[in-house]
């Protein structure tokens, strides 16, 4: 009883430690500026399934309302200049936000390396001491098993 008592008393300490440690990546995002937010929910947008399907129903509409719906009155007609005007602008816009958002990536690709070194330094350092730790308590079993030993040899004599 008193076995289990004690393994969930340092399971809840261990849990307890954790949750305090810094986590890294809550950190990172409350550093982020307004302008790196936008670019990383623009990059997330522009990069999915249902952008690409909006994106190509609207050239649809576009294309259907002023082939179709307005032969006449059309306000782009047919080869549609002002749609490839908006398609380069978009381009351009998307080509720019996309760089910035790489920009980013990148800058938290090195800062993520750099955690992980820090964190391997520390494992290292960590892991060194229990070996040195190891090595004690075997030099230490060594020994007791020698007293032991000689123990049983001079009590052996004596009887």
């Amino acid at each position: 009883m008193r076995t289990s008592n004690t393994s969930a008393h340092h399971a809840h300490e261990t849990k307890a430690r954790l949750s305090q440690m810094p986590n890294w990546h809550t950190e990172h995002e409350a550093g982020l500026t307004t302008g790196q937010r936008a670019a990383d929910a623009l990059r997330n947008g522009m990069g999915s399934w249902p952008f690409i399907g909006i994106f190509i129903t609207l050239m649809g509409v576009w294309a259907g309302v002023n082939t179709i719906a307005l032969k006449d009155g059309s306000w782009d007609p047919y080869p549609y200049i002002l749609l490839n005007l908006f398609l380069s602008m978009l381009a351009g816009l998307q080509g720019a936000i996309l760089l910035i958002a790489a920009k980013r990536q990148d800058s938290i690709s090195a800062a993520m390396a750099k955690h992980d070194f820090d964190t391997n330094v520390a494992s290292k350092t960590e892991i060194d001491r229990l070996l040195q730790l190891g090595e004690q308590h075997l030099q230490m079993i060594t020994e007791l098993t020698e007293l032991v030993n000689a123990f049983a040899t001079s009590a052996a004599a004596r009887a």
